[in-house]
């Protein structure tokens, strides 16, 4: 059986190669992250690191490709290496139950890292320990109250517009000194927030739409 068999007729088997032999590490398997493990899975990444600490929960459902009736109450990261598995068996996972902040890090330096977390100072967490492990890495910016999934692009942090996230880790990697990377964002004005609460709404043509463009740059950095 060759699971690969239409990408290998897209790729080659040489570049095929080069994705077996790789190891990309996804931080938050929710949303965005899901989304970006799935198509590394089926484009015959080897060794997928699933980092995330929440379980899934029924808001989830709208969105989140790990979140089914079946599976609601199931950590993330065990959810998401069972769908890995069932994939394709032949691939290598390593899942982390953990909160990314500054005293929590991964001890496993992959070749690539997709950041697909939520929270602002975990974000600039993993920059720092991506940048002082030499280890390249995108990063997802917001993807919360838009609703025009053409409208995401992929451009240095640096020359980022719109995204309100995007303006907030401007600032910060400025603080922080941390060098000018590329991240996945939206050039759409955000939606108005209903419920004038703290939570955003978001639909699944967007999310899904910003973590398979993660996975394509990734794909293309290995490639590289």
């Amino acid at each position: 059986m060759d699971r690969l068999h239409r990408i290998r007729l897209l790729l080659g088997d040489k570049n095929i190669a080069k994705l077996n032999r790789a190891t990309v590490m996804v931080v938050g398997c929710g949303a965005v992250g899901s989304f970006a493990i799935e198509a590394l899975a089926r484009s015959g990444i080897g060794h997928i690191i699933v980092v995330d600490s929440d379980v899934i929960e029924p808001t989830n459902i709208n969105r989140q490709l790990f979140a089914l009736e079946s599976t609601v109450g199931m950590p993330k990261v065990d959810v998401a290496t069972a769908r890995i598995h069932d994939i394709n068996p032949d691939i290598k996972t390593t899942a982390i139950n953990m909160f990314v902040d500054e005293n929590a890090l991964p001890q496993i330096i992959p070749d690539l890292v997709i950041d697909a977390i939520d929270s602002v100072q975990s974000k600039i967490a993993l920059y720092k320990w991506c940048a002082n492990n030499n280890i390249p890495f995108i990063s997802s910016m917001g993807a919360a109250r838009k609703t025009d999934p053409t409208q995401v692009r992929i451009a240095r942090i640096s020359k980022t517009k719109v995204c309100p996230l995007a303006a907030k880790i401007r600032k910060l990697i400025r603080e922080h000194d941390l060098p000018d990377f590329n991240v996945v964002y939206s050039t759409e004005v955000a939606a108005p927030q209903l419920n004038g609460g703290r939570e955003f709404g978001s639909i699944i043509t967007v999310t899904g739409t910003f973590g398979l463009v993660l996975a394509d740059y990734a794909i293309k950095q290995i490639l590289q």
